[in-house]
Protein backbone atom coordinates (compact mmCIF):
# COMPACT_ATOMS: atom_id res chain seq x y z
CA UNK A 1 0.00 0.00 0.00
CA UNK A 2 2.94 2.34 0.54
CA UNK A 3 4.39 1.44 -2.94
CA UNK A 4 1.36 2.74 -4.05
CA UNK A 5 0.87 6.07 -2.04
CA UNK A 6 4.86 6.57 -3.22
CA UNK A 7 4.21 5.87 -6.98
CA UNK A 8 1.11 8.16 -7.24
CA UNK A 9 2.76 11.03 -5.63
CA UNK A 10 5.68 10.14 -8.22
CA UNK A 11 2.85 10.29 -11.21
CA UNK A 12 1.41 13.39 -9.88
CA UNK A 13 4.82 15.30 -9.20
CA UNK A 14 5.77 14.28 -12.45
CA UNK A 15 2.49 15.41 -14.29
CA UNK A 16 2.72 18.58 -12.37
CA UNK A 17 6.27 19.02 -13.91
CA UNK A 18 5.52 18.44 -17.20
CA UNK A 19 2.64 20.19 -17.42
CA UNK A 20 4.25 23.68 -15.78
CA UNK A 21 7.27 23.53 -18.32
CA UNK A 22 4.68 23.12 -21.54
CA UNK A 23 3.19 26.23 -19.90
CA UNK A 24 6.24 27.67 -20.10
CA UNK A 25 7.74 26.92 -23.43
CA UNK A 26 4.26 28.02 -24.90
CA UNK A 27 4.47 31.91 -23.45
CA UNK A 28 8.02 32.03 -24.46
CA UNK A 29 7.59 30.38 -27.95
CA UNK A 30 3.74 31.93 -28.98
CA UNK A 31 5.30 35.37 -28.93
CA UNK A 32 7.63 34.09 -32.21
CA UNK A 33 4.00 32.79 -33.88
CA UNK A 34 2.29 36.45 -33.80
CA UNK A 35 4.13 37.60 -36.75
CA UNK A 36 2.64 35.09 -38.70
CA UNK A 37 -0.98 33.96 -38.06
CA UNK A 38 -1.49 32.22 -41.40
CA UNK A 39 -1.31 31.51 -44.82
CA UNK A 40 -2.59 31.76 -48.16
CA UNK A 41 -3.45 28.33 -49.61
CA UNK A 42 -3.96 27.71 -53.82
CA UNK A 43 -5.72 24.91 -54.97
CA UNK A 44 -6.02 24.53 -58.85
CA UNK A 45 -9.52 22.86 -59.20
CA UNK A 46 -9.30 22.46 -62.56
CA UNK A 47 -6.46 20.49 -62.58
CA UNK A 48 -7.80 18.42 -59.96
CA UNK A 49 -11.43 17.81 -62.46
CA UNK A 50 -9.25 16.93 -65.15
CA UNK A 51 -7.43 14.22 -63.47
CA UNK A 52 -10.66 12.99 -61.86
CA UNK A 53 -12.13 13.05 -65.89
CA UNK A 54 -9.07 11.23 -67.38
CA UNK A 55 -8.99 8.73 -64.07
CA UNK A 56 -12.69 7.85 -65.12
CA UNK A 57 -11.95 7.68 -68.94
CA UNK A 58 -8.64 5.72 -68.42
CA UNK A 59 -11.79 2.64 -66.92
CA UNK A 60 -14.12 3.42 -69.42
CA UNK A 61 -12.23 3.32 -72.77
CA UNK A 62 -9.71 0.83 -74.11
CA UNK A 63 -6.35 2.02 -74.42
CA UNK A 64 -6.63 3.19 -78.11
CA UNK A 65 -9.72 5.09 -77.43
CA UNK A 66 -8.05 6.57 -74.06
CA UNK A 67 -4.87 7.44 -76.23
CA UNK A 68 -6.71 9.29 -78.74
CA UNK A 69 -8.67 11.60 -76.15
CA UNK A 70 -5.68 12.33 -74.54
CA UNK A 71 -4.17 13.85 -77.51
CA UNK A 72 -7.36 15.77 -78.07
CA UNK A 73 -6.96 17.50 -74.43
CA UNK A 74 -3.52 18.36 -74.80
CA UNK A 75 -4.11 19.89 -78.15
CA UNK A 76 -7.33 22.34 -76.22
CA UNK A 77 -5.78 25.81 -75.46
CA UNK A 78 -5.39 26.71 -71.82
CA UNK A 79 -8.29 29.18 -70.70
CA UNK A 80 -7.80 32.77 -70.44
CA UNK A 81 -10.51 33.79 -68.13
CA UNK A 82 -10.36 33.03 -64.82
CA UNK A 83 -12.53 32.06 -61.79
CA UNK A 84 -11.57 32.64 -58.68
CA UNK A 85 -13.07 30.38 -55.54
CA UNK A 86 -13.78 31.57 -51.95
CA UNK A 87 -15.82 29.36 -49.20
CA UNK A 88 -17.31 31.12 -46.30
CA UNK A 89 -18.71 29.47 -43.67
CA UNK A 90 -20.07 32.33 -41.08
CA UNK A 91 -20.80 31.94 -37.49
CA UNK A 92 -23.09 33.76 -35.09
CA UNK A 93 -20.21 36.51 -34.21
CA UNK A 94 -18.70 36.37 -38.60
CA UNK A 95 -14.77 35.65 -37.26
CA UNK A 96 -14.54 34.18 -40.41
CA UNK A 97 -14.19 37.79 -42.23
CA UNK A 98 -10.86 37.97 -40.66
CA UNK A 99 -9.62 35.56 -43.58
CA UNK A 100 -12.17 36.63 -46.26
CA UNK A 101 -10.61 39.85 -45.94
CA UNK A 102 -7.26 38.43 -47.05
CA UNK A 103 -8.60 36.33 -49.56
CA UNK A 104 -9.93 39.48 -51.14
CA UNK A 105 -7.27 41.05 -51.41
CA UNK A 106 -4.85 38.31 -52.66
CA UNK A 107 -7.92 37.82 -55.53
CA UNK A 108 -7.67 41.79 -56.29
CA UNK A 109 -3.95 41.40 -56.59
CA UNK A 110 -3.95 39.86 -59.81
CA UNK A 111 -7.75 39.61 -61.07
CA UNK A 112 -8.96 41.64 -63.66
CA UNK A 113 -12.09 42.62 -65.00
CA UNK A 114 -12.44 39.42 -67.28
CA UNK A 115 -12.34 37.31 -64.66
CA UNK A 116 -14.65 36.33 -62.09
CA UNK A 117 -14.98 35.61 -58.11
CA UNK A 118 -17.21 33.05 -56.83
CA UNK A 119 -18.27 33.21 -52.80
CA UNK A 120 -19.64 29.28 -51.82
CA UNK A 121 -22.05 30.72 -48.93
CA UNK A 122 -22.98 29.32 -45.64
CA UNK A 123 -24.56 31.77 -42.82
CA UNK A 124 -27.71 31.67 -40.83
CA UNK A 125 -26.77 35.15 -39.84
CA UNK A 126 -25.45 36.44 -36.89
CA UNK A 127 -24.01 40.50 -35.39
CA UNK A 128 -25.13 43.48 -37.43
CA UNK A 129 -21.29 44.88 -37.32
CA UNK A 130 -19.59 41.51 -38.39
CA UNK A 131 -21.51 40.81 -41.23
CA UNK A 132 -21.72 44.49 -42.00
CA UNK A 133 -17.68 44.15 -42.96
CA UNK A 134 -17.88 40.62 -44.42
CA UNK A 135 -20.44 42.20 -47.14
CA UNK A 136 -18.03 45.64 -47.18
CA UNK A 137 -15.38 42.71 -48.07
CA UNK A 138 -17.25 41.46 -50.75
CA UNK A 139 -18.29 45.10 -52.28
CA UNK A 140 -14.53 45.30 -53.12
CA UNK A 141 -14.63 42.75 -55.37
CA UNK A 142 -17.54 44.83 -56.97
CA UNK A 143 -15.73 48.23 -56.87
CA UNK A 144 -12.89 46.54 -58.84
CA UNK A 145 -15.70 45.70 -62.08
CA UNK A 146 -14.95 42.21 -61.18
CA UNK A 147 -18.08 40.27 -61.66
CA UNK A 148 -19.22 38.35 -58.61
CA UNK A 149 -21.26 35.39 -58.10
CA UNK A 150 -22.51 33.85 -54.81
CA UNK A 151 -23.61 30.00 -54.32
CA UNK A 152 -26.10 29.21 -51.62
CA UNK A 153 -26.11 25.44 -50.94
CA UNK A 154 -27.62 25.31 -47.31
CA UNK A 155 -28.54 28.50 -46.07
CA UNK A 156 -28.02 32.17 -46.38
CA UNK A 157 -29.88 34.09 -43.74
CA UNK A 158 -30.01 37.55 -42.48
CA UNK A 159 -26.31 39.09 -42.10
CA UNK A 160 -25.98 35.55 -44.73
CA UNK A 161 -28.01 37.29 -47.34
CA UNK A 162 -26.57 41.01 -46.26
CA UNK A 163 -23.91 39.69 -48.13
CA UNK A 164 -25.16 37.42 -51.04
CA UNK A 165 -27.14 40.52 -52.18
CA UNK A 166 -24.11 42.44 -52.99
CA UNK A 167 -23.17 39.15 -56.21
CA UNK A 168 -24.52 40.02 -59.26
CA UNK A 169 -25.77 36.79 -59.62
CA UNK A 170 -27.35 34.45 -56.43
CA UNK A 171 -27.72 31.19 -57.02
CA UNK A 172 -29.40 28.43 -54.35
CA UNK A 173 -29.89 25.07 -53.85
CA UNK A 174 -34.20 24.37 -54.23
CA UNK A 175 -34.22 24.02 -50.58
CA UNK A 176 -31.23 26.07 -49.98
CA UNK A 177 -32.78 28.31 -46.89
CA UNK A 178 -32.96 32.40 -48.20
CA UNK A 179 -33.63 35.88 -46.91
CA UNK A 180 -34.66 36.44 -43.33
CA UNK A 181 -34.73 40.11 -43.62
CA UNK A 182 -34.84 40.97 -40.23
CA UNK A 183 -33.49 41.81 -36.25
CA UNK A 184 -33.59 40.06 -33.44
CA UNK A 185 -32.55 40.62 -30.17
CA UNK A 186 -32.84 38.77 -26.63
CA UNK A 187 -31.45 38.12 -23.13
CA UNK A 188 -32.45 36.97 -20.44
CA UNK A 189 -33.32 39.52 -17.16
CA UNK A 190 -32.90 38.22 -13.42
CA UNK A 191 -33.78 40.70 -11.33
CA UNK A 192 -36.91 38.89 -9.78
CA UNK A 193 -34.12 35.99 -8.94
CA UNK A 194 -32.04 38.64 -7.66
CA UNK A 195 -34.60 40.43 -5.80
CA UNK A 196 -36.12 37.45 -4.19
CA UNK A 197 -32.94 36.74 -2.62
CA UNK A 198 -32.14 40.01 -1.21
CA UNK A 199 -29.66 41.20 -3.93
CA UNK A 200 -28.74 44.71 -5.37
CA UNK A 201 -27.49 45.44 -8.64
CA UNK A 202 -26.34 48.80 -8.88
CA UNK A 203 -25.94 50.25 -12.60
CA UNK A 204 -23.83 53.67 -13.10
CA UNK A 205 -24.22 55.90 -16.48
CA UNK A 206 -23.29 58.57 -18.21
CA UNK A 207 -26.07 59.70 -20.65
CA UNK A 208 -29.77 58.64 -20.79
CA UNK A 209 -29.67 55.65 -23.03
CA UNK A 210 -26.03 54.48 -22.36
CA UNK A 211 -28.03 51.05 -21.17
CA UNK A 212 -31.13 50.65 -22.18
CA UNK A 213 -32.36 46.73 -21.23
CA UNK A 214 -29.61 44.92 -19.04
CA UNK A 215 -29.16 41.29 -17.59
CA UNK A 216 -29.64 42.19 -13.87
CA UNK A 217 -31.11 45.69 -13.38
CA UNK A 218 -35.06 46.15 -13.39
CA UNK A 219 -35.64 47.00 -17.04
CA UNK A 220 -38.32 50.28 -17.63
CA UNK A 221 -40.67 50.90 -20.15
CA UNK A 222 -38.80 53.67 -21.52
CA UNK A 223 -35.59 51.81 -21.84
CA UNK A 224 -37.70 49.01 -23.71
CA UNK A 225 -38.85 51.22 -25.90
CA UNK A 226 -35.51 52.59 -26.73
CA UNK A 227 -34.16 49.22 -27.40
CA UNK A 228 -37.00 48.73 -29.79
CA UNK A 229 -36.59 51.80 -31.26
CA UNK A 230 -32.68 50.84 -31.90
CA UNK A 231 -34.09 47.31 -33.15
CA UNK A 232 -36.24 48.93 -35.78
CA UNK A 233 -33.34 51.51 -37.47
CA UNK A 234 -31.03 48.68 -37.62
CA UNK A 235 -34.00 47.37 -39.48
CA UNK A 236 -34.67 50.35 -41.62
CA UNK A 237 -30.51 50.34 -42.33
CA UNK A 238 -30.73 46.90 -43.50
CA UNK A 239 -33.72 46.95 -46.18
CA UNK A 240 -32.61 49.98 -47.67
CA UNK A 241 -28.92 48.07 -47.80
CA UNK A 242 -30.25 44.75 -49.31
CA UNK A 243 -32.11 47.36 -52.30
CA UNK A 244 -29.67 48.96 -52.66
CA UNK A 245 -28.09 46.05 -54.15
CA UNK A 246 -30.74 44.10 -55.46
CA UNK A 247 -33.47 46.98 -56.23
CA UNK A 248 -35.78 44.35 -58.45
CA UNK A 249 -37.21 43.18 -54.77
CA UNK A 250 -40.39 44.12 -53.56
CA UNK A 251 -38.91 44.90 -49.81
CA UNK A 252 -42.40 44.62 -48.48
CA UNK A 253 -42.98 41.57 -49.29
CA UNK A 254 -39.84 40.17 -48.87
CA UNK A 255 -38.31 42.02 -45.60
CA UNK A 256 -40.65 40.64 -42.94
CA UNK A 257 -37.74 38.58 -40.92
CA UNK A 258 -39.41 35.56 -42.94
CA UNK A 259 -37.18 32.94 -44.61
CA UNK A 260 -38.11 30.93 -47.91
CA UNK A 261 -36.42 27.73 -49.59
CA UNK A 262 -34.71 28.10 -53.20
CA UNK A 263 -37.79 27.31 -55.05
CA UNK A 264 -39.67 30.45 -53.15
CA UNK A 265 -36.81 33.08 -53.46
CA UNK A 266 -36.93 32.48 -57.09
CA UNK A 267 -40.36 33.58 -57.35
CA UNK A 268 -39.67 36.42 -55.35
CA UNK A 269 -36.67 37.62 -57.06
CA UNK A 270 -34.09 36.80 -53.70
CA UNK A 271 -32.46 34.93 -56.14
CA UNK A 272 -31.34 34.40 -59.97
CA UNK A 273 -31.39 30.90 -60.70
CA UNK A 274 -31.64 27.81 -59.04
CA UNK A 275 -28.50 25.72 -59.22
CA UNK A 276 -25.53 24.40 -56.59
CA UNK A 277 -22.33 24.92 -56.15
CA UNK A 278 -21.33 21.62 -58.21
CA UNK A 279 -22.99 22.27 -61.05
CA UNK A 280 -21.85 25.81 -61.56
CA UNK A 281 -18.59 24.49 -60.97
CA UNK A 282 -18.62 21.71 -63.81
CA UNK A 283 -19.83 24.34 -66.49
CA UNK A 284 -16.86 26.64 -65.77
CA UNK A 285 -14.27 23.69 -65.75
CA UNK A 286 -14.86 23.64 -69.54
CA UNK A 287 -14.32 27.53 -70.66
CA UNK A 288 -12.05 28.63 -67.39
CA UNK A 289 -9.30 28.57 -65.16
CA UNK A 290 -10.85 27.42 -61.71
CA UNK A 291 -8.86 28.67 -58.61
CA UNK A 292 -9.83 27.93 -54.76
CA UNK A 293 -8.24 30.61 -52.68
CA UNK A 294 -8.48 30.13 -49.26
CA UNK A 295 -6.44 31.86 -46.24
CA UNK A 296 -6.04 29.09 -43.07
CA UNK A 297 -5.19 30.41 -40.30
CA UNK A 298 -2.57 28.61 -37.97
CA UNK A 299 -3.12 27.36 -34.25
CA UNK A 300 -0.80 29.03 -32.25
CA UNK A 301 2.15 26.89 -30.49
CA UNK A 302 0.66 28.19 -27.47
CA UNK A 303 -2.72 26.54 -28.54
CA UNK A 304 -1.01 23.46 -29.97
CA UNK A 305 0.78 23.16 -26.66
CA UNK A 306 -1.81 23.74 -23.69
CA UNK A 307 -4.09 21.29 -25.85
CA UNK A 308 -1.52 18.58 -25.56
CA UNK A 309 -0.56 19.65 -21.78
CA UNK A 310 -4.20 19.34 -21.26
CA UNK A 311 -4.45 15.50 -22.89
CA UNK A 312 -1.24 14.64 -20.66
CA UNK A 313 -3.17 15.86 -17.02
CA UNK A 314 -6.34 13.85 -18.23
CA UNK A 315 -4.31 10.73 -18.84
CA UNK A 316 -2.19 11.25 -15.64
CA UNK A 317 -5.31 11.92 -13.53
CA UNK A 318 -6.91 8.92 -15.22
CA UNK A 319 -3.93 6.53 -13.60
CA UNK A 320 -4.42 7.87 -10.83
CA UNK A 321 -7.62 7.39 -10.17
CA UNK A 322 -7.07 3.77 -10.55
CA UNK A 323 -4.70 3.40 -7.95
CA UNK A 324 -6.22 2.18 -4.39
CA UNK A 325 -5.29 5.40 -2.53
CA UNK A 326 -7.79 7.18 -4.25
CA UNK A 327 -10.83 5.21 -3.45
Amino acid sequence: MEFLYQYGLFLAKTATVVIAVAVIVAVVLSAKQKAKKGELEFNDLSEDYADLTADLQQQLLDKKAFKAWTKNQKQKDEPKERLFVLDFNGSMDAHEVEALREEVTAVLAVATETDEVLIRLESPGGVVHGYGLAASQLDRIKQQNIRLTVAVDKVAASGGYMMACIADRILAAPFAIVGSIGVVAQLPNFHKLLKKNHIDVEQFTAGEFKRTVTVFAENTDKGREKFQQELEQTHILFKDFVFKHRPVLVMDQVATGEHWFGYQALNLNLIDQLQTSDDYLVQQFKTKKVVQVKYQLKRKLAEKVGLAASSALTASLNKLSQLSFWR
